[in-house]
Parts: C-alpha cells; sequence; structure tokens
C-alpha cells in the first residue's frame, strides 16, 4: 500500500488544462470547435496588437526622422531604416531564423510537410522583429507576418490540446485566416485566400474552421479600431463609360508586367544576398536598409511625397482619390519597386501584399491619366484606375484571382467596379501564370531547397513525427 501521508505531485498547468478541455469537449470535434473559436479571438487581439505597435513604433522611429529640422531629416531617414535592419538582422541570425521573410512560405510549409506545426518562437519573433523592421521604415507589409504569427497561435493551441495531426492542420489554416481577416478587415477575402494559397484541398470541418474564425477575427479588430474600412474612398467609383474597359484590360497586361519583373527581380537580389560572403548575413538587411532609406529621400526631394517606407498605405490612399499626378504615380511606383526588392531580398521581416497594392494602386493611378487623355474622360475615373490597378497587381504577384477581387471590395467598401476588376485582375493572373507558372512563395521556398508536395499535404508518420525546430524561411 502506498503511504497515506505521501504527498501527491500537483497537476501541471497543461495537465489542468487537458483535464478541463475534456470535461468541456468530449469529443475531438467539441474541442476543435472551441479552440478554433479561442484562436479567433486571440489571433484578432494579436493583430490588432501588431498593428497599434507599428503605428506607435513609427511615430517614434520612422516619422520622426522624417520630420527632423532642416537637412537632418535626410541623414536620419537613411540611417533609422539601416539601424532598424542591423536590430532586426541580428535578431534573425541569432534568436529566431524562422521569423525571416513573410511569413506566408513558413506556413505554406508548416501546413504541407508537418501538420501545420508553426513554432511559437518564430510567431514570437515575428512579432518583436516585425514591428522594428517596419516601423523603422522597410519597405514591407504587417500582412504576411501577421499571417505566420496567427498560425503560430493556433498551433501552439492544437498541441497544447494534444488535438490529433490532422486537426493540428485544421488549426494551421484557422490562424491564417484569421491573420489576414484582422490585418485587412476582410473576412470574406481571408477564406478565399486561406482556400487559395494554403489549403487548396478541403473538408467541410476545415471550411466551417476557417470562416468562424475569419468573422472571430473582423469582429474583434473592429470593436477596436473600428468599422470603416483599411481605404476611405471618397465616393463609390463605377464604371461610367463602357470605353474604359479597353483600359482597364491593357491595366491588366501591365500588372502581369509589373509582377513578373517584380517576382524576378526580388528572387534573383535574394540569391546575390545568399552569394554574398563579404558581410556577415545578419548585416545584409542593413543593406537593404540603406538603399530604402536613400531612396524614400529621393522620393520626397523629387516628387515630395512619402509611402517609399512602411506599406505605403497613406499614400496610396492619396492614389485612390486621383490627387497625385501621373509623373508622381510612376515615380513613386518605380521607386517603391526597388525599395521592396531590396528590403525582402536582403533578409528582412516584413510582407509583400502591401507593397503590392501600392504599386497596383500607382500603376492604375498612371493608366488612368491615359485614359483621360485618349477617351476624354473626367478626372473622376483616376481613382477608379488606382482602385483596379490594386488589385490586378495583387493577383498577378500573391497569384490568388478571387481573393484579389473580394480584398478590394472588402477593403474599401465599394462593389461598382466589378467588371474591371474581374478584368484586369483576371487578365494579370492569367498573363503572369502563363510567363512564370510558379507563384512567389513557392519560388521563395524552392530558392531555399524545399519542394512543397501538390494536392493533399503530406501525412506520413515520419514527417508528423519529425517537427521541425526551424522552418526554412
Amino acid at each position: 500500500m502506498k503511504n497515506s501521508n505521501q504527498m501527491v505531485k500537483p497537476l501541471s498547468v497543461r495537465e489542468k488544462f487537458d483535464s478541463l478541455l475534456v470535461r468541456l469537449t468530449p469529443t475531438e470535434r467539441q474541442r476543435l470547435l472551441l479552440l478554433t473559436i479561442l484562436s479567433g479571438g486571440l489571433c484578432g487581439l494579436a493583430a490588432v496588437s501588431f498593428h497599434l505597435g507599428i503605428d506607435r513604433f513609427e511615430t517614434l522611429f520612422i516619422n520622426r526622422a522624417l520630420a527632423a529640422p532642416n537637412s537632418a531629416w535626410i541623414y536620419w531617414t537613411i540611417v533609422t531604416p539601416a539601424l532598424g535592419g542591423l536590430v532586426v538582422g541580428l535578431g534573425l541570425h541569432y534568436w529566431v531564423p524562422g521569423a525571416v521573410g513573410s511569413g506566408i512560405p513558413q506556413v505554406k510549409y508548416a501546413y504541407a510537410m508537418h501538420s501545420g506545426y508553426v513554432p511559437v518562437r518564430d510567431a514570437i519573433g515575428k512579432f518583436i522583429l516585425g514591428i522594428i523592421q517596419i516601423s523603422t521604415g522597410a519597405s514591407l507589409g504587417r500582412e504576411g507576418p501577421t499571417v505566420q504569427i496567427c498560425a503560430g497561435i493556433s498551433s501552439l493551441l492544437a498541441r497544447v490540446a494534444s488535438l490529433s495531426r490532422q486537426s493540428q492542420r485544421r488549426m494551421a489554416s484557422v490562424g491564417v485566416a484569421a491573420g489576414i481577416a484582422a490585418a485587412f478587415n476582410a473576412p470574406i477575402a481571408a477564406v478565399t485566400f486561406t482556400l487559395e494559397e494554403v489549403i487548396g484541398d478541403l473538408d467541410q470541418t476545415m471550411l466551417s474552421g476557417v470562416i468562424v474564425a475569419a468573422a472571430i477575427a473582423a469582429v474583434v479588430e473592429r470593436s477596436i479600431l473600428g468599422q470603416h474600412p483599411v481605404f476611405e474612398v471618397p465616393r463609390a467609383y463605377t464604371l461610367a463609360h463602357a470605353s474604359s474597359l479597353v483600359s482597364y484590360a491593357a491595366l491588366g497586361v501591365l500588372a502581369a508586367l509589373i509582377s513578373v519583373a517584380f517576382t524576378d527581380s526580388l528572387l534573383g537580389l535574394r540569391s546575390q544576398f545568399k552569394r554574398l560572403t563579404a558581410l556577415p548575413k545578419w548585416a545584409h538587411p542593413t543593406i537593404g536598409g540603406v538603399i530604402t532609406g536613400s531612396l524614400a529621400v529621393v522620393g520626397l526631394l523629387w516628387l515630395k511625397q512619402d509611402g517609399i517606407t512602411g506599406g505605403g498605405y497613406r499614400t496610396l490612399s492619396l492614389a485612390l482619390t486621383g490627387s497625385l499626378s501621373a509623373q508622381v504615380l510612376l515615380g513613386l511606383c518605380l521607386l517603391k519597386f526597388v525599395a521592396t526588392i531590396c528590403s525582402y531580398a536582403s533578409g528582412g521581416a516584413g510582407g509583400i501584399f502591401a507593397p503590392a497594392l501600392f504599386l497596383g494602386g500607382m500603376l492604375g493611378g498612371a493608366v488612368g491619366y491615359v485614359d483621360v487623355t485618349i477617351f476624354h474622360h473626367t478626372n473622376d475615373s483616376i481613382g477608379a484606375f488606382a482602385l483596379v490597378g490594386m488589385g490586378a497587381v495583387f493577383a498577378g504577384v500573391i497569384r490568388a484571382p478571387m481573393t484579389s477581387v473580394l480584398i478590394i471590395f472588402e477593403m474599401t467598401g465599394g462593389y461598382g467596379l466589378i467588371l474591371p476588376l474581374m478584368i484586369a485582375n483576371m487578365g494579370a493572373f492569367a498573363l503572369a501564370r502563363h510567363w512564370r507558372r510558379t507563384q512567389i512563395y513557392e519560388a521563395l521556398l524552392l530558392q531555399d531547397g524545399v519542394v512543397l508536395p501538390h494536392g493533399k499535404p503530406v501525412t506520413t508518420e515520419k514527417s508528423d513525427r519529425e517537427l521541425p525546430g526551424e522552418v526554412p524561411p
């Protein structure tokens, strides 16, 4: 018999959580639903925190540098992104290598190869380093990092709850949808993006979880940041002239060209940085920071506009109102193109969603001026072309055609340009896919020696057992 005075070992926190979860949800399907709801709420809070963190530190860093007195702003606008790149480079090299890049390739790899396992360390690292990178002026966006952060949260919940491998994979898709919904304030586009970009093949349980998580994350985001769309369009744009459809079709072709050029340039420069041994790897993001800061200075001196640093949403909003001249639109498009390629290829921690939308807005606005000149339409249509251009370049770069249409609707709150959007977006998608079969996230993984399976994810016992400590960037 055991000694009655023998101390009973107290239950650990995880054991208490498991016990409570089993009592509340006897079946795994019930447990999955509960964790999906919990994940949607937590991911919404994490995404809002990431968003607000970037805004707060942008005020302290890059915005303060741009507003420095006299000619000091030139020096600080170059130095601030460089210092941010140095800090992030050191963090990525010595602390959390899995947080490099946008985060979406890592999540695709985790979903396809390792039952959706996204290390929580990578998610925490992406949160911290992403704020530093973007707020100090890198030409990168917050949306891709938000996906990795939220996928890390949902993956952690799945492992703590001891879900099956299949359910853990489902939870990864839940995190992706919640992250996109909260980052863009676009729950419907979040569902389509998760289906197009991550899942590909799905079951009813997975689809329902994605929808629930996206809705909850969007509710959390809107309750904190407000109901307004990401971009405030001054009026509801519509197709005012049927003759403009020719210009919208041409915009689709140009969007495909710039998308392919963007992808090829990014991959080419990233390959050059991989072969660069004259400087240690942790110093590479500093080079991207110096180039980005210098281009931001050029933009302000030449075009009198910012937008090169960060996601550029404030300047993009001006393009949507038709407030920028054709010269400024083309100049910003060129500068942002180079800055984003350098920021990402040098090894930073940030995404390409926002830069792709920025490039599309500038290109679309410039095509709008051509349409006005040729067909003698009013200048009111320039903003409409900028809006359609956003979706077209997004479709060409990201290769998510359904998402590219829906995300514009939800981000702007306008639905009057559905025909031009479909023409330009599908044209950009089809041509970009014809010229370059491999889309950018898979190409980035291929560059790192990772080949994703096409069709169903890998579910072998070995792949599920050997979960990686670090996912390739």
